[in-house]
């Protein structure tokens, strides 16, 4: 009779409870996502980051309460999911997620893919309870024929363990033999035999899940209720000739999974020893045939005959653990289990009794049930009378080194050594085993035996004072001279005639140690104690370092015997190994630390080594953990530097490398250290190419140093913004953003805040294309991160968090709305409203200023010269832009109409999301922004409102311009009528012109009408938006009388010192130069000009004068060949200098240590105030000329304009002149 049908509501039911649970249980989770992780094939890591985003999402999806962002996160990690190759980790992630969107089905059927995928992992580690529940039911008759096989291998072993019991005899009991003394029993064939069987029986499991899963999906696609599926015929697979048989066997009512001994479907029929023992009688030579299913057995006690006791040791060992014991030696074995099983087993208790003292009682064992798999009992060796100590079981220790096992391997011949010994044993040319002599078939080790290591393990924590087997039995301890404790090794005996490791070498290289430890402390003689630190260090970099020896060379002695050769020795090599040994002791000892920062003269001589050139001293400085004021008063900073901008080839190998020390110092001082101190250090930095090291370290292998590199970059950057571009050009991201979800809060805003200020460079397309990187190293896991961590950052913190996000989302189509967008103007929105948090104000207004997207070479936002250009003030633009590209290579503006179009893109792009976001909130939130006490918040808002007034007129009209004329025109009026700042009032006057357009905005802005008129007025020779605004408000009428009207204020007659030639101002006073070489001083005073001062020093007519912008001196320049220099007074002027210019001076202009001007003939004349003078520009005849930062203009004869770099001397030309002889000169005369 077959097996009964399975319903879809059974599936469902099992399979939701299961998930239930998984999601309610975020440790369970977090263990089976870390096992599934592990067991990823290597062609499947491509695939590792998209899970592990996954993973992460669902985990912030299971821990938020908003349900929007709930279900965002899940489509994402489907979306990224489905999108990669499948795999067991990707399919249970689907079903979890599919749990939580409420579709059971397809949680079922994913969940259901991971027996598919991988059968074994699935029923033994991942849901062994739902293998029970819905698999096992169908696999009974499995189970039952492989037992029967089993059991008759078994059978013959038992016979053969009869053999050895000839000596004992069994009071009414049963004799217990484990499955470890049975295993060690049986011959090769049978153990392969065995092992064959094994394989068999996993490969029948995993071929009838793979065919039930098939069954249970087709379950649940049937919508028939009345049609039901039989379930599949069983698999078998013959273990003789791999024949497959499928047939149905009969139910047995008898047949339960709980008489199987199944504990979570952990039951293995092939190991099954640590379940039940083979029992046997010595008045029968045949076993007793046993049931099918296994049997625990009591605890025995055996008398014994002839003086000998049988070894006694019921064992209750898993299967899985079995399964590593016994495990199968070839290269492709795994006795590896997951970390949780691991963890979990490491609680158990393990006590292993070996019967070798005749009065000794067996321990009875008392343990509670496990959830995960049966406990196991292993009881203490017997110990002799009055022994205070536990000596370990002999399975514990290495036939061959006769030490406790530290990494066991279990050969296919059942014997286990430890991984050293035997793989020297086979280094020496031996493919035997040492024990058996069997031949092996691969000199290959396996893997390490976990499961007796764990049994090691658990032994040790019972019996925390246990003495070690080569040093109870083999050492004595004698008293040394000093009266220390000191243990004597005795080579013991050979446990085999074959055994090839000497305990001798090893305790000679100890007993060397100690010697040295002794010269080191206590010889007076300074060469004795350099080889000893020399002996010790070398020993250190050979040999594992057992807790006893660090203890050993942790001791105060020791280590004030290290401070003592760093005072005296002068040995270089001596001072990096005395280094090296305490950084490696001080990593691993706390108590070392202490010593040496007890006596402040022992620090200050470490950092004098550092100073010195030794590098290696910076990392025990760094574990020294001295004050930040002391390291940067002893003046380490220069040498931290050079540590960071050198290459470490022939250092050490430490466990810290000195430039990662450095860089984590450099760090902790940046960090600590007064505004004047980081300034300097930074200035160092930049000037010295550090930087660029820095910048390396951004890939470093210790996230620590990572994360210390991003917060030196960005002090650097927040300094020096001019060094923003080399660190883009250089800086790996990808490294950085990798750690991003691991490092605390403090961390990652130091991260963002660094790349939200990276991405301030003064070109738009590398802006964009850092923001690609940016977006894209994370496979959408920036983006997501970004969004979780805005939702629990500081609220100082938000506005930087939300404008990197918002830039990130503007990177894809704009007009499409998304749950990042939405967050990031909702923070900053509610930043810039929210007035308990000043800081966080002026954050969210400078955010929402940078969004325009244009910056200077060191970063600063270009937002008001760009709007101030706009409104026809281009005076600053113009400035701004001539510095940028005397700071930068001329190729750099090369394909300049190119980035004007990025920006444009960016701008348009930007401002249309902003205004509509929640149609116009953010203009409310900047209302109230410019209603604020403080300046620099008004400020702020003053040129972000204006900003996105303005593109109202430029990006696609949406409804938003009445929203920001009801926030924001009454401001605008009152600022363009009352602010004495002219720029100010030009903005406002460009932020008008967006509502003039608009007849509801004319309407309100009627009855301010006459102020605006009056303010026009004002503003219309200073910048062509008042005359534009003044033609739009008159409807086109021709207003050019009243815009040319003037009006003479004075007028006075200097006839009688002829011709005036020149004429300049300088604050209240007139300076005017006269032909008969007279220069008046003149005050205005209202509408009446008076004559202050009349001098005369000139002897011919004065063809120019010069104010230099301090005000402080007036130059004169004349036809007597002299240009005189005067000082400028309250009231008068009088001469302080006299040059002699060898010729004729026209048009004098003057910087600080030259003049120029134009002689009687062609060219133009440079003039030193040293007396050296050159002729440039030679072939043009020059008309006027004009000054402006190091750059000469001259207006020519010929119509031209040329532009003259008096540093360099290179000449280009802005305006080509006429060279036709016959045709009318037109001459600049002015510039």
């Amino acid at each position: 009779m077959g097996t009964t049908a399975t319903t879809s509501i059974q599936i469902l039911h099992h399979t939701t409870s299961f998930t239930s649970e998984i999601l309610s249980q975020s440790d369970l989770r977090r263990q089976i996502f870390s096992s599934l992780r592990c067991k990823l094939l290597p062609s499947d890591q491509i695939t590792l980051k998209p899970l592990k985003l996954a993973a992460e999402t669902l985990e912030n999806a299971i821990s938020t309460s908003n349900a929007a962002i709930q279900s965002s996160s899940l489509r994402l990690a489907e979306k990224l999911l489905v999108s990669y190759p499948e795999t067991t980790f990707s399919s249970f992630l689907l079903s979890l997620i599919y749990a939580l969107s409420n579709q059971p089905i397809n949680s079922s059927i994913s969940l259901l893919q991971v027996f598919y995928l991988d059968p074994l992992v699935a029923r033994s580690e991942l849901a062994p309870t739902l293998f029970e529940d819905l698999f096992l039911v169908h696999f009974l008759p499995v189970l039952q024929r492989f037992n029967e096989q089993r059991w008759t291998i078994l059978s013959s072993l038992s016979q053969n363990a009869n053999h050895d019991t000839d000596d004992y005899s069994i009071c009414d009991v049963s004799v217990v033999v484990p499955c470890s003394k049975l295993l060690s029993k049986m011959s090769g064939d049978q153990a392969l035999e065995l092992k064959e069987l094994e394989r068999n029986y996993e490969e029948v499991l995993d071929e009838n899940c793979r065919v039930f899963v098939k069954y249970f999906k087709e379950v649940l696609a049937n919508n028939d209720e009345n049609r039901s599926i039989n379930p599949p015929d069983l698999v078998f697979k013959q273990s003789e000739k791999s024949e497959e048989v499928d047939y149905r066997e009969e139910d047995d009512d008898n047949v339960k999974a709980k008489e199987l001994g199944l504990k979570n479907g952990r039951y293995n029929p092939i190991w099954a020893e640590g379940e039940r023992s083979v029992e046997f009688s010595r008045s029968s030579s045949k076993s007793k045939s046993p049931p099918f299913y296994p049997q625990r057995v009591s605890v025995n006690v055996l008398k014994r005959q002839n003086s000998r006791t049988l070894i006694t040791s019921p064992t209750s060992i898993s299967d899985s653990e079995m399964e590593s014991l016994s495990e199968d030696n070839s290269p492709n074995s795994c006795s590896s289990e997951s970390d949780a099983d691991i963890e979990e087993n490491d609680k158990e208790s393990a006590l292993l009794e070996h019967g070798k003292s005749p009065t000794r009682k067996q321990k009875q064992p008392a343990f509670a049930d496990s959830s995960r798999s049966p406990h196991y009992l292993m009881a203490d060796n017997g110990n002799p009378p009055g022994s205070g100590k536990h000596t370990p079981p002999k399975d514990f220790v290495c036939p061959i080194t006769s030490h406790l096992f530290d990494d066991p391997v279990t050969l296919e011949t059942g014997q286990t050594y430890e991984r050293r010994a035997i793989r020297e044993w086979l280094d020496r040319g031996n493919s035997t085993c040492p024990i058996t002599r069997q031949s092996l078939h691969s000199t290959q080790l396996p893997k390490t035996n976990y499961v007796l290591k764990r049994l090691i393990a658990s032994w040790q924590e019972k019996n925390p004072g246990a003495t070690p087997p080569h040093q109870s039995q083999n050492q004595q301890v004698v008293e040394t001279d000093h009266h220390e404790p000191m243990v004597k090794p005795v080579v013991p005996p050979a446990t085999s005639p074959n055994s090839v490791i000497s305990q001798a070498n090893m305790d000679r290289t100890i007993n060397e140690l100690r010697q040295a430890i002794t010269s080191l402390c206590m010889s007076e003689i300074l060469k004795e104690s350099e080889r000893a630190v020399l002996q010790i260090e070398r020993f250190w970099q050979d040999m594992n370092i057992e807790p006893d020896i660090l203890t050993m060379l942790s001791k105060p002695a020791v280590i004030n015997g290290f401070v003592e050769i760093l005072f005296n020795s002068v040995d270089l090599q001596v001072l990096k190994a005395t280094f090296f040994l305490l950084c490696e002791l001080g990593l691993r000892d706390e108590t070392v630390i202490h010593t040496l920062t007890r006596v402040d003269s022992d620090v200050q001589r470490i950092v004098g080594l550092f100073k010195e050139g030794l590098e290696e001293a910076i990392v025990l400085i760094y574990l020294l953990r001295p004050s930040i004021n002391g390291l940067v008063e002893m003046d380490v900073v220069e040498s931290l530097l050079s540590v960071i901008k050198g290459r470490a080839d022939d250092l050490l190998k430490m466990c810290l490398k000195p430039k990662t020390a450095s860089i984590l110092l450099l760090r902790q001082i940046l960090q600590s250290s007064e505004e004047n101190v980081v300034a300097s250090i930074i200035s160092t930095i930049v000037s010295s190419k550090v930087i660029e090291r820095i910048v390396g370290s951004l890939e470093a292998e210790w996230a620590v140093e990572r994360i210390a590199a991003v917060g030196i970059l960005r002090r650097c950057i927040q300094q020096d913004g001019k060094c923003r571009n080399t660190i883009a050009d250089k800086a790996q991201l990808a490294p950085v953003l990798e750690n991003f979800m691991a490092t605390s809060d403090e961390e990652r805003f130091e991260i963002v805040y660094f790349l939200s200020e990276l991405v301030k460079l003064n070109r738009r397309t590398f802006n964009e294309q850092i923001l690609n990187i940016i977006r894209d190293e994370g496979s959408f896991s920036t983006m997501h991160a970004l969004l979780v961590y805005l939702q629990t950052t500081l609220q100082d913190q938000s506005p930087i968090v939300a404008g990197l996000l918002l830039q990130l989302d503007l990177l894809v189509e704009p007009r499409k709305m998304s749950i990042y967008r939405e967050e990031a103007i909702d923070t900053l929105i509610s930043c810039l409203r929210n007035s308990e948090f000043p800081a966080a104000q002026i954050a969210a207004a400078e955010t929402i200023v940078s969004l325009q997207g244009r910056f200077t070479t060191s970063g600063k936002p270009l937002a008001r010269p760009f709007l101030l250009k706009h409104a026809g003030l281009e005076k600053n633009y113009r400035k701004l832009m001539r510095m940028e590209q005397l700071h930068n290579n001329p190729g750099d503006f090369e394909d300049i109409s190119e980035e004007e179009k990025a920006a444009d893109a960016w701008e348009r792009k930007t401002a249309f999301v902003l205004v509509s976001h929640e149609f116009g909130l953010v203009f409310e939130a900047l209302a109230e922004g410019l209603k604020s006490k403080s300046a620099k918040l008004c400020s702020t808002c003053f040129v972000a409102a204006t900003w996105l007034v303005y593109m109202l007129g430029v990006i696609p009209d949406t409804g938003i311009r009445g929203a920001a004329r009801v926030c924001l025109l009454k401001h605008f009026i009152s600022t363009f009528k009352s602010s004495k700042d002219i720029e100010d009032r030009t903005l406002s006057l460009l932020a008008l012109k967006s509502f003039i357009h608009d007849p509801e905005g004319l309407r309100d802005m009627s009855s301010y009408m006459k102020h605006i008129l009056k303010g026009l007025r004002e503003l219309r020779k200073s910048s062509s938006l008042a005359l534009e605004i003044m033609k739009l408000l008159s409807e086109g009428q021709d207003s050019s009388a009243e815009l040319w009207n003037h009006k003479e204020l004075a007028q006075v007659d200097s006839a009688e010192n002829g011709e005036v030639l020149s004429i300049v101002s300088f604050k209240d006073k007139f300076f005017s130069g006269h032909s008969d070489g007279t220069i008046k001083v003149w005050a205005g005073r209202g509408s009446i000009l008076h004559l202050v001062q009349e001098i005369k020093e000139h002897t011919k007519a004065i063809t120019s004068l010069y104010v230099l912008q301090s005000g402080e001196r007036l130059y004169s320049g004349s036809l007597d060949k002299t240009t005189r220099v005067w000082s400028i007074g309250n009231e008068q002027i009088h001469c302080v200098q006299v040059h002699d210019m060898k010729d004729q001076v026209h048009n004098l202009v003057v910087a600080n240590s030259i003049s120029c001007f134009i002689p009687q003939g062609a060219g133009v004349k440079v003039h030193a105030w040293n007396g050296q003078s050159k002729v440039l520009n030679q072939n043009k005849y020059i008309k006027c000329l004009a000054l402006d930062h190091g750059r000469l203009y001259c207006g020519c004869h010929d119509n031209s304009i040329q532009e003259l770099d008096l540093a360099s001397g290179t000449l280009s030309t802005i305006q080509s002149g006429s060279r036709k002889l016959l045709s009318k000169a037109h001459p600049i005369h002015a510039l």
